[in-house]
């Protein structure tokens, strides 16, 4: 079989912005070693025409207009069958696919050598940053409720965090030879060598690192506990929620949370002390399965059990952040904002009454 498909499901929060951004950032030349990034339209982004497929594989909307992403995943498909050699789809939103919809993809594949890729790392980094990914996509909970919930694998990041589910599901039927998990180096090894991460997955996705020369400037910035706090009591005033308000969408993930509170100097998030037993044990669990299962292990499955945390530092609960923190916090998003507002054309006086009108109803 001469086409390869390498699906890759997550897990969020793992370097999924940075890769499908470098991965888009380099068609032509990944083209060019007949490696293929299927994309739709010149105005749609890869990274969009991923979603929307994998929306549309999955039957959901997100949020958008209902059917708006109607038809995305057959033009995967059509585009993935036109392409010889090896073709890549990537969206974290797969991870906790369910079983009819991962047969379904196989199914509309099955002239194609399916390879499944799932990156994974352990749950003491994972959790925490699943808590503001989710904060940031409208969720309203507070950390300890989030974190009770995630215990329990009902909520969505726990079903994606999940690996032995999720390749449990996304494996059926293929050899082991063909699942691939790349493990998330630990911080020290990012820093020692920041293309640490890229490298493995261009190992799982057999290609060679210098197919694809231009970089990513983009990533899926971090939250610090203030920050995280005030865009959940926004998300609260506004009764934003992860299905609905894209455009409340567009200005906080695109300016608020990446940009303006992104990459904060707030105390980060981290898990709490008591959890880090529940989070070793899970990590056991991954590494007995993954010993067993035979997969290909792209890093170190050591990787996937947390570290301890480091000797005499104090944590600090997020639900329990200082005012004074949270005030610098909405300060900043607040500059932000009206520097953005005031760089726009004047509004005309609709855009002004409507503007007073909202005035009012947060007063009430």
């Amino acid at each position: 079989m001469s086409r390869r498909v390498y699906v890759h499901v997550g897990a969020p929060k793992t370097g999924t912005t940075y890769l499908q951004d470098r991965l888009g950032n380099n068609v032509k030349s990944l083209a060019a070693h007949d490696v293929h990034l299927p994309t739709r339209a010149p105005l749609m982004s890869s990274g969009m025409f991923h979603f929307r497929a994998a929306l549309d594989l999955m039957d959901q909307d997100w949020g958008g207009t209902p059917g708006h992403a109607e038809g995305s995943w057959d033009a995967m498909v059509r585009r993935v069958r036109r392409a010889s050699g090896a073709s890549i789809i990537s969206h974290e939103i797969l991870a906790p696919a369910a079983p009819e919809h991962v047969a379904r993809l196989k199914t509309d594949l099955a002239d194609s050598e399916i390879h499944i890729v799932y990156s994974a790392r352990d749950l003491a980094r994972q959790a925490p940053a699943g808590w503001q990914e989710s904060v940031k996509q409208g969720r309203r909970w507070k950390f300890g409720r989030y974190l009770s919930r995630i215990r329990s694998g009902r909520p969505w990041f726990a079903r994606a965090f999940d690996l032995p589910r999720v390749l449990t599901t996304w494996g059926n039927g293929l050899p082991p030879a063909q699942i691939h998990v790349v493990t998330v180096p630990q911080a020290e090894a990012l820093t020692a060598d920041p293309d640490l991460l890229w490298s493995r997955f261009c190992r799982a996705f057999e290609i060679d690192p210098e197919w694809a020369p231009e970089d990513s400037e983009r990533t899926n910035a971090s939250l610090g506990s203030a920050e995280t706090q005030v865009l959940r009591a926004l998300n609260e005033r506004i009764g934003r929620s992860t299905r609905n308000n894209p455009g409340y969408d567009a200005l906080i993930l695109g300016m608020l949370a990446d940009e303006s509170l992104g990459g904060s100097d707030s105390p980060p998030i981290l898990l709490p002390p008591k959890f880090y037993d529940w989070a070793r044990e899970r990590g056991e669990a991954w590494v007995e399965w993954l010993e067993q299962s035979g997969v290909d292990v792209v890093g170190d499955a050591a990787e996937l059990l947390p570290e301890p945390p480091p000797e005499g530092q104090k944590f600090q609960h997020p639900d329990r952040v200082s005012n004074k923190a949270q005030l610098a916090a909405a300060l900043d998003a607040l500059a932000a904002m009206t520097e953005e507002a005031a760089s726009r054309p004047d509004p005309d006086a609709s855009m002004l009454a409507r503007l007073r009108r909202a005035r009012e109803a947060y007063r009430r």
